[in-house]
């Protein structure tokens, strides 16, 4: 990969279904380069691992993404069978003030 890095993702997950692997996300993308610097944005929702595409919700946010609405995408770019590690593609579409 060769892209520079903006930002981090920081946040915590839980187990949340009896049949398959979801998980319930809270997840802030922090940015801490450019125009976005010190702002935030906050996704909350269910995410079945296994799925091909998922789609969790914009929740909010801080700084120029106060109020901030929209959704994310999540796909597996990579999956490491042996540690259980997963580079994981977020596509972000967001609606802020």
């Amino acid at each position: 990969m060769s892209s520079k890095m903006v930002g981090r993702a920081r946040g915590f997950y839980a187990l949340a279904s009896q049949e398959e692997i979801g998980l319930l996300m809270s997840m802030n993308f922090a940015f801490t380069e450019g125009k976005y610097s010190g702002s935030a944005i906050t996704v909350l929702g269910r995410n079945t691992v296994f799925s091909k595409v998922r789609e969790m919700p914009v929740i909010g946010g801080s700084g120029l993404f106060r109020f901030a609405r929209g959704y994310v995408q999540a796909r597996i770019h990579t999956f490491y069978q042996k540690t259980g590690d997963a580079i994981v593609e977020y596509a972000c579409y967001v609606l802020h003030y």
